[in-house]
Protein backbone atom coordinates (compact mmCIF):
# COMPACT_ATOMS: atom_id res chain seq x y z
CA UNK A 1 0.00 0.00 0.00
CA UNK A 2 2.87 2.44 0.58
CA UNK A 3 3.45 2.97 -3.13
CA UNK A 4 -0.24 3.89 -3.51
CA UNK A 5 -0.03 6.24 -0.55
CA UNK A 6 2.95 7.95 -2.11
CA UNK A 7 0.95 8.48 -5.27
CA UNK A 8 -1.91 9.91 -3.28
CA UNK A 9 0.36 12.47 -1.67
CA UNK A 10 1.30 13.79 -4.95
CA UNK A 11 4.79 12.51 -4.17
CA UNK A 12 6.82 9.69 -5.76
CA UNK A 13 4.38 7.34 -7.35
CA UNK A 14 6.05 4.51 -9.18
CA UNK A 15 9.48 2.96 -9.31
CA UNK A 16 10.05 4.19 -12.85
CA UNK A 17 12.21 7.11 -13.71
CA UNK A 18 12.71 7.62 -17.35
CA UNK A 19 13.09 10.67 -19.48
CA UNK A 20 15.36 12.08 -22.08
CA UNK A 21 15.78 13.60 -25.47
CA UNK A 22 17.27 12.71 -28.79
CA UNK A 23 20.16 15.14 -28.88
CA UNK A 24 23.79 14.86 -27.89
CA UNK A 25 25.14 15.34 -24.42
CA UNK A 26 25.98 11.80 -23.33
CA UNK A 27 28.92 11.21 -21.02
CA UNK A 28 32.17 10.02 -22.51
CA UNK A 29 31.08 6.43 -21.90
CA UNK A 30 27.80 6.92 -23.78
CA UNK A 31 26.97 5.26 -27.08
CA UNK A 32 27.51 7.10 -30.35
CA UNK A 33 23.76 7.51 -30.75
CA UNK A 34 23.02 8.18 -27.11
CA UNK A 35 21.78 4.62 -26.61
CA UNK A 36 22.70 2.16 -23.90
CA UNK A 37 21.82 1.06 -20.37
CA UNK A 38 20.27 3.43 -17.83
CA UNK A 39 20.24 3.74 -14.06
CA UNK A 40 16.92 4.91 -12.67
CA UNK A 41 16.38 6.37 -9.19
CA UNK A 42 13.01 6.47 -7.49
CA UNK A 43 11.40 6.48 -4.08
CA UNK A 44 8.68 4.30 -2.63
CA UNK A 45 8.07 0.56 -2.95
CA UNK A 46 8.06 -1.34 -6.22
CA UNK A 47 4.91 -2.92 -7.59
CA UNK A 48 4.50 -6.24 -9.32
CA UNK A 49 3.08 -4.37 -12.29
CA UNK A 50 6.09 -2.15 -12.68
CA UNK A 51 8.58 -4.93 -12.26
CA UNK A 52 6.97 -6.95 -15.04
CA UNK A 53 6.75 -3.88 -17.23
CA UNK A 54 10.46 -3.20 -16.97
CA UNK A 55 11.29 -6.86 -17.43
CA UNK A 56 9.40 -6.71 -20.72
CA UNK A 57 11.40 -3.65 -21.81
CA UNK A 58 14.69 -5.25 -20.84
CA UNK A 59 13.90 -8.46 -22.74
CA UNK A 60 13.11 -6.44 -25.87
CA UNK A 61 16.13 -4.13 -25.46
CA UNK A 62 19.01 -6.19 -24.05
CA UNK A 63 21.60 -3.53 -24.92
CA UNK A 64 19.50 -0.78 -23.28
CA UNK A 65 18.61 -2.40 -20.00
CA UNK A 66 17.15 -0.38 -17.16
CA UNK A 67 18.53 -0.83 -13.64
CA UNK A 68 16.34 0.39 -10.77
CA UNK A 69 17.76 2.11 -7.70
CA UNK A 70 15.11 2.31 -5.01
CA UNK A 71 15.63 5.14 -2.54
CA UNK A 72 13.91 5.46 0.87
CA UNK A 73 10.12 5.52 1.07
CA UNK A 74 10.18 8.95 2.72
CA UNK A 75 9.84 11.66 0.03
CA UNK A 76 12.11 14.01 1.98
CA UNK A 77 14.84 11.38 2.16
CA UNK A 78 14.38 10.47 -1.49
CA UNK A 79 14.72 14.10 -2.53
CA UNK A 80 17.81 14.53 -0.36
CA UNK A 81 19.54 11.49 -1.85
CA UNK A 82 18.68 12.56 -5.38
CA UNK A 83 20.11 16.02 -4.76
CA UNK A 84 23.29 14.56 -3.27
CA UNK A 85 23.79 12.50 -6.43
CA UNK A 86 22.92 15.41 -8.73
CA UNK A 87 25.49 17.63 -7.06
CA UNK A 88 28.18 15.08 -7.94
CA UNK A 89 27.86 16.13 -11.59
CA UNK A 90 29.47 13.67 -14.00
CA UNK A 91 30.30 11.40 -11.08
CA UNK A 92 26.63 10.93 -10.24
CA UNK A 93 25.24 7.44 -10.68
CA UNK A 94 21.62 8.32 -11.60
CA UNK A 95 20.73 8.87 -15.25
CA UNK A 96 17.00 9.37 -14.86
CA UNK A 97 14.73 10.34 -11.98
CA UNK A 98 11.12 9.99 -10.95
CA UNK A 99 10.37 13.31 -9.28
CA UNK A 100 7.36 14.72 -7.50
CA UNK A 101 5.62 17.29 -9.70
CA UNK A 102 6.50 20.02 -7.20
CA UNK A 103 10.25 19.44 -7.63
CA UNK A 104 10.47 20.20 -11.35
CA UNK A 105 11.12 23.92 -10.98
CA UNK A 106 13.72 23.44 -8.25
CA UNK A 107 15.66 20.79 -10.18
CA UNK A 108 15.45 22.72 -13.46
CA UNK A 109 16.59 26.01 -11.91
CA UNK A 110 19.60 24.24 -10.40
CA UNK A 111 20.51 22.80 -13.83
CA UNK A 112 20.25 19.24 -12.48
CA UNK A 113 17.83 18.09 -15.19
CA UNK A 114 17.94 18.96 -18.86
CA UNK A 115 15.30 20.59 -21.07
CA UNK A 116 13.39 18.24 -23.37
CA UNK A 117 11.99 18.77 -26.89
CA UNK A 118 8.20 18.69 -26.80
CA UNK A 119 7.87 16.89 -30.14
CA UNK A 120 9.43 13.69 -28.76
CA UNK A 121 6.50 12.98 -26.44
CA UNK A 122 2.68 12.68 -26.84
CA UNK A 123 1.90 15.81 -24.82
CA UNK A 124 -1.20 16.57 -26.89
CA UNK A 125 -2.78 13.33 -25.63
CA UNK A 126 -2.38 14.31 -21.98
CA UNK A 127 -4.85 16.10 -19.74
CA UNK A 128 -3.75 19.72 -20.37
CA UNK A 129 -2.97 20.84 -16.79
CA UNK A 130 -0.47 18.04 -16.17
CA UNK A 131 1.94 19.40 -18.76
CA UNK A 132 2.33 22.65 -16.82
CA UNK A 133 3.77 20.73 -13.86
CA UNK A 134 6.65 19.61 -16.09
CA UNK A 135 7.69 23.06 -17.29
CA UNK A 136 9.94 25.77 -15.92
CA UNK A 137 10.64 29.20 -17.39
CA UNK A 138 8.68 28.31 -20.52
CA UNK A 139 10.59 25.09 -21.25
CA UNK A 140 9.74 21.41 -20.82
CA UNK A 141 12.07 19.83 -18.26
CA UNK A 142 10.24 16.57 -17.56
CA UNK A 143 7.37 14.46 -18.91
CA UNK A 144 4.23 13.69 -16.87
CA UNK A 145 3.71 10.02 -16.09
CA UNK A 146 1.06 9.90 -13.34
CA UNK A 147 -1.31 12.64 -12.28
CA UNK A 148 -3.60 13.13 -9.29
CA UNK A 149 -6.18 15.53 -7.90
CA UNK A 150 -7.92 15.83 -4.58
CA UNK A 151 -11.55 14.70 -4.20
CA UNK A 152 -14.18 15.16 -1.53
CA UNK A 153 -15.21 11.70 -0.33
CA UNK A 154 -18.52 11.47 1.51
CA UNK A 155 -20.89 8.97 3.07
CA UNK A 156 -23.54 8.72 0.39
CA UNK A 157 -25.74 6.49 2.55
CA UNK A 158 -25.99 9.13 5.27
CA UNK A 159 -26.61 12.05 2.92
CA UNK A 160 -29.26 9.98 1.11
CA UNK A 161 -30.97 9.23 4.42
CA UNK A 162 -30.96 12.96 5.20
CA UNK A 163 -32.25 13.83 1.74
CA UNK A 164 -29.40 16.21 0.88
CA UNK A 165 -26.99 16.17 -2.06
CA UNK A 166 -23.22 16.15 -1.77
CA UNK A 167 -21.93 19.65 -0.94
CA UNK A 168 -20.80 21.94 -3.75
CA UNK A 169 -19.85 24.93 -1.59
CA UNK A 170 -18.01 25.56 1.65
CA UNK A 171 -21.24 26.74 3.26
CA UNK A 172 -22.98 23.46 2.43
CA UNK A 173 -20.02 21.46 3.67
CA UNK A 174 -19.91 23.40 6.94
CA UNK A 175 -23.67 23.07 7.46
CA UNK A 176 -23.70 19.30 6.92
CA UNK A 177 -20.51 18.76 8.94
CA UNK A 178 -22.01 20.73 11.85
CA UNK A 179 -25.52 19.27 11.82
CA UNK A 180 -25.70 15.91 10.03
CA UNK A 181 -22.42 14.40 11.21
CA UNK A 182 -23.20 14.67 14.97
CA UNK A 183 -26.63 13.09 14.47
CA UNK A 184 -24.89 9.99 13.15
CA UNK A 185 -22.08 9.96 15.70
CA UNK A 186 -19.48 11.12 13.17
CA UNK A 187 -16.88 13.84 12.94
CA UNK A 188 -17.56 16.34 10.18
CA UNK A 189 -14.64 16.98 7.88
CA UNK A 190 -10.92 16.24 7.68
CA UNK A 191 -8.00 16.60 5.33
CA UNK A 192 -4.27 16.24 5.78
CA UNK A 193 -3.51 18.84 8.45
CA UNK A 194 -0.28 17.65 10.07
CA UNK A 195 2.44 20.23 9.26
CA UNK A 196 4.05 18.42 6.29
CA UNK A 197 3.65 18.54 2.52
CA UNK A 198 0.03 17.42 2.79
CA UNK A 199 -0.87 20.59 4.69
CA UNK A 200 0.78 22.68 1.98
CA UNK A 201 -1.49 20.95 -0.53
CA UNK A 202 -4.64 21.45 1.56
CA UNK A 203 -3.79 25.10 2.21
CA UNK A 204 -3.05 25.78 -1.46
CA UNK A 205 -6.36 24.19 -2.44
CA UNK A 206 -8.22 26.43 0.00
CA UNK A 207 -6.47 29.54 -1.34
CA UNK A 208 -6.95 28.53 -4.99
CA UNK A 209 -10.62 27.68 -4.38
CA UNK A 210 -11.14 31.18 -2.98
CA UNK A 211 -9.78 32.60 -6.25
CA UNK A 212 -6.27 33.40 -5.03
CA UNK A 213 -2.71 32.34 -5.62
CA UNK A 214 0.44 32.10 -3.51
CA UNK A 215 3.32 32.84 -5.86
CA UNK A 216 3.33 34.25 -9.36
CA UNK A 217 5.39 33.31 -12.39
CA UNK A 218 8.29 31.12 -11.27
CA UNK A 219 8.28 32.08 -7.61
CA UNK A 220 9.67 35.58 -8.01
CA UNK A 221 6.48 37.38 -6.96
CA UNK A 222 4.32 36.92 -3.84
CA UNK A 223 0.59 37.04 -4.60
CA UNK A 224 -1.12 36.14 -1.32
CA UNK A 225 -3.95 38.49 -0.38
CA UNK A 226 -7.60 38.49 0.64
CA UNK A 227 -8.29 35.13 -1.01
CA UNK A 228 -5.52 33.56 1.07
CA UNK A 229 -7.12 35.03 4.18
CA UNK A 230 -10.48 33.53 3.15
CA UNK A 231 -9.00 30.12 2.42
CA UNK A 232 -6.93 29.89 5.60
CA UNK A 233 -9.92 31.23 7.52
CA UNK A 234 -12.09 28.39 6.22
CA UNK A 235 -9.67 25.79 7.58
CA UNK A 236 -9.11 27.58 10.89
CA UNK A 237 -12.84 28.12 11.41
CA UNK A 238 -13.49 24.41 11.04
CA UNK A 239 -11.18 23.57 13.94
CA UNK A 240 -12.41 26.45 16.07
CA UNK A 241 -16.07 25.53 15.58
CA UNK A 242 -15.51 21.79 15.93
CA UNK A 243 -16.69 20.49 12.57
CA UNK A 244 -13.02 19.70 11.86
CA UNK A 245 -11.89 17.45 14.73
CA UNK A 246 -8.73 18.50 16.54
CA UNK A 247 -7.37 15.01 15.87
CA UNK A 248 -7.25 15.94 12.18
CA UNK A 249 -4.33 18.28 12.99
CA UNK A 250 -2.25 15.08 13.22
CA UNK A 251 -3.55 13.49 10.01
CA UNK A 252 -1.53 12.56 6.96
CA UNK A 253 -3.13 10.76 4.01
CA UNK A 254 -3.22 7.43 5.80
CA UNK A 255 -4.55 8.58 9.17
CA UNK A 256 -7.33 10.50 7.43
CA UNK A 257 -8.11 7.55 5.13
CA UNK A 258 -8.40 5.19 8.09
CA UNK A 259 -10.69 7.60 9.95
CA UNK A 260 -13.04 7.73 6.97
CA UNK A 261 -12.76 4.04 6.12
CA UNK A 262 -13.45 3.03 9.72
CA UNK A 263 -16.70 5.02 9.62
CA UNK A 264 -15.66 7.98 11.78
CA UNK A 265 -15.99 10.82 9.24
CA UNK A 266 -18.78 12.22 7.11
CA UNK A 267 -16.46 14.07 4.69
CA UNK A 268 -12.81 13.64 3.73
CA UNK A 269 -10.49 15.44 1.35
CA UNK A 270 -8.03 12.89 -0.05
CA UNK A 271 -6.59 11.45 -3.26
CA UNK A 272 -8.46 8.85 -5.37
CA UNK A 273 -6.55 5.94 -3.82
CA UNK A 274 -8.58 6.53 -0.63
CA UNK A 275 -11.81 6.03 -2.60
CA UNK A 276 -10.50 2.72 -3.94
CA UNK A 277 -9.44 1.57 -0.49
CA UNK A 278 -12.65 2.67 1.26
CA UNK A 279 -14.77 0.96 -1.40
CA UNK A 280 -12.92 -2.37 -1.26
CA UNK A 281 -14.25 -5.53 0.34
CA UNK A 282 -13.68 -5.52 4.08
CA UNK A 283 -14.00 -1.74 4.44
CA UNK A 284 -16.54 -0.59 7.03
CA UNK A 285 -17.96 1.83 4.45
CA UNK A 286 -17.79 -0.34 1.31
CA UNK A 287 -20.68 0.55 -0.98
CA UNK A 288 -21.37 3.73 0.98
CA UNK A 289 -18.75 6.06 -0.53
CA UNK A 290 -19.34 8.89 -2.98
CA UNK A 291 -16.90 11.36 -4.52
CA UNK A 292 -17.32 14.88 -5.86
CA UNK A 293 -14.94 17.72 -6.73
CA UNK A 294 -13.66 19.75 -3.80
CA UNK A 295 -16.11 22.51 -2.85
CA UNK A 296 -15.26 26.20 -2.88
CA UNK A 297 -16.89 29.41 -1.63
CA UNK A 298 -19.45 29.63 -4.44
CA UNK A 299 -19.27 26.24 -6.16
CA UNK A 300 -16.71 23.58 -7.03
CA UNK A 301 -13.25 24.56 -5.87
CA UNK A 302 -9.75 23.93 -7.19
CA UNK A 303 -7.55 20.95 -6.42
CA UNK A 304 -3.78 20.87 -6.38
CA UNK A 305 -2.25 18.62 -9.01
CA UNK A 306 -0.35 15.65 -7.64
CA UNK A 307 1.58 12.91 -9.36
CA UNK A 308 5.08 12.44 -10.71
CA UNK A 309 7.15 13.59 -13.66
CA UNK A 310 10.00 11.80 -15.40
CA UNK A 311 13.23 13.77 -15.78
CA UNK A 312 16.68 13.09 -17.22
CA UNK A 313 19.74 14.29 -15.36
CA UNK A 314 22.19 16.62 -17.04
CA UNK A 315 24.87 13.93 -16.88
CA UNK A 316 22.67 11.12 -18.29
CA UNK A 317 24.73 8.72 -20.37
CA UNK A 318 22.15 7.62 -22.94
CA UNK A 319 19.48 10.25 -23.57
CA UNK A 320 18.18 8.65 -26.78
CA UNK A 321 17.33 5.45 -24.93
CA UNK A 322 15.58 7.47 -22.27
CA UNK A 323 13.55 9.33 -24.90
CA UNK A 324 12.35 6.14 -26.57
CA UNK A 325 11.55 4.53 -23.25
CA UNK A 326 9.49 7.45 -22.02
CA UNK A 327 7.45 7.34 -25.22
CA UNK A 328 6.73 3.71 -24.40
CA UNK A 329 5.75 4.51 -20.81
CA UNK A 330 3.34 7.22 -21.90
CA UNK A 331 1.73 5.09 -24.63
CA UNK A 332 -1.96 4.36 -24.26
CA UNK A 333 -1.46 0.67 -23.52
CA UNK A 334 0.99 1.25 -20.70
CA UNK A 335 -1.04 4.10 -19.26
CA UNK A 336 -4.06 1.78 -19.17
CA UNK A 337 -2.04 -0.66 -17.07
CA UNK A 338 -1.02 2.15 -14.73
CA UNK A 339 -4.71 2.49 -13.86
CA UNK A 340 -5.83 -1.14 -14.07
CA UNK A 341 -2.95 -2.68 -12.13
CA UNK A 342 -1.73 0.28 -10.12
CA UNK A 343 -5.00 2.15 -9.42
CA UNK A 344 -3.02 5.29 -10.27
CA UNK A 345 -4.47 8.14 -12.35
CA UNK A 346 -2.98 8.13 -15.86
CA UNK A 347 -2.09 11.27 -17.79
CA UNK A 348 -3.76 10.10 -21.03
CA UNK A 349 -7.02 12.02 -21.44
CA UNK A 350 -8.92 9.44 -23.49
CA UNK A 351 -8.72 6.80 -20.75
CA UNK A 352 -11.03 8.83 -18.51
CA UNK A 353 -13.91 8.31 -20.94
CA UNK A 354 -13.30 4.61 -21.59
CA UNK A 355 -16.54 2.77 -20.63
CA UNK A 356 -14.73 -0.31 -19.34
CA UNK A 357 -12.46 1.73 -17.11
CA UNK A 358 -15.32 3.92 -15.84
CA UNK A 359 -17.26 0.79 -14.82
CA UNK A 360 -14.27 -0.43 -12.85
CA UNK A 361 -13.34 3.01 -11.46
CA UNK A 362 -16.60 5.01 -11.09
CA UNK A 363 -14.77 8.09 -9.82
CA UNK A 364 -12.95 8.66 -13.13
CA UNK A 365 -15.34 11.32 -14.55
CA UNK A 366 -15.15 13.25 -11.26
CA UNK A 367 -11.38 12.91 -11.18
CA UNK A 368 -11.10 14.12 -14.77
CA UNK A 369 -13.14 17.22 -13.91
CA UNK A 370 -10.94 17.86 -10.89
CA UNK A 371 -7.70 17.46 -12.86
CA UNK A 372 -8.92 19.76 -15.64
CA UNK A 373 -9.55 22.57 -13.14
CA UNK A 374 -6.57 21.79 -10.90
CA UNK A 375 -3.48 23.93 -10.43
CA UNK A 376 0.15 23.12 -9.57
CA UNK A 377 1.64 23.88 -6.22
CA UNK A 378 3.54 27.19 -6.15
CA UNK A 379 6.48 27.04 -8.53
CA UNK A 380 9.77 28.12 -7.02
CA UNK A 381 13.46 27.25 -7.26
CA UNK A 382 13.25 27.14 -3.44
CA UNK A 383 10.07 25.12 -3.23
CA UNK A 384 11.17 23.21 -0.13
CA UNK A 385 11.44 26.49 1.79
CA UNK A 386 8.13 27.76 0.41
CA UNK A 387 6.37 24.60 1.55
CA UNK A 388 7.86 24.76 5.04
CA UNK A 389 6.66 28.35 5.47
CA UNK A 390 3.14 27.54 4.27
CA UNK A 391 2.92 24.57 6.63
CA UNK A 392 4.10 26.50 9.67
CA UNK A 393 1.90 29.55 9.09
CA UNK A 394 -1.29 27.64 8.28
CA UNK A 395 -0.83 25.22 11.17
CA UNK A 396 -0.47 28.16 13.56
CA UNK A 397 -3.75 29.56 12.25
CA UNK A 398 -5.57 26.22 12.52
CA UNK A 399 -4.36 25.66 16.09
CA UNK A 400 -5.50 29.15 17.09
CA UNK A 401 -2.02 30.54 17.74
CA UNK A 402 -2.61 33.32 15.24
CA UNK A 403 -5.50 34.82 13.30
CA UNK A 404 -5.99 34.19 9.57
CA UNK A 405 -5.27 37.87 8.88
CA UNK A 406 -2.02 37.79 10.85
CA UNK A 407 -1.13 34.48 9.21
CA UNK A 408 -1.45 35.99 5.74
CA UNK A 409 0.72 38.97 6.68
CA UNK A 410 3.40 36.64 8.02
CA UNK A 411 3.10 34.38 4.97
CA UNK A 412 3.58 37.29 2.59
CA UNK A 413 6.58 38.58 4.54
CA UNK A 414 8.39 35.22 4.72
CA UNK A 415 7.64 34.27 1.12
CA UNK A 416 8.97 37.64 -0.04
CA UNK A 417 12.22 36.94 1.78
CA UNK A 418 12.49 33.55 0.05
CA UNK A 419 11.79 35.13 -3.32
CA UNK A 420 14.43 37.79 -2.67
CA UNK A 421 17.05 35.16 -1.89
CA UNK A 422 16.01 33.10 -4.91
Amino acid sequence: MRWIRAAGRGLLVLAVVLAGYGGTGARADGGSEGRGPLTLATGGDLTGYLGSLLQGWNRAHPSERVTLVELPDSPDETRAQMITDLRDGDHGRFDVLNIDVAWTSEFAAADWIRPLPRDRFPLGSFLPPVVDTATYDGQLYAVPYVTNAGLLLYRKDILAAEGVPAPRTWAELERDAKTIAPRHGLDGYAGQFLPYEGLTVNAAEAVYSAGGTILGDEGDRVTVGSAAREGIGFLARGVREGWVPKEALTYTEEESRRAFQDGRLLFLRNWPYAYVSASAAGSAVAGKVGAVPLPGPDGPGTSVLGGSNLAVTTHAAHPETAARLIAYLTSEGVQRQVLLKGALPPVRADLYADPELVRKFPYLPTLRASVLTAAPRPKSPRYDQVSLVVQAVVHDAMTGHTTPAAAVRRLARELAEIARRG
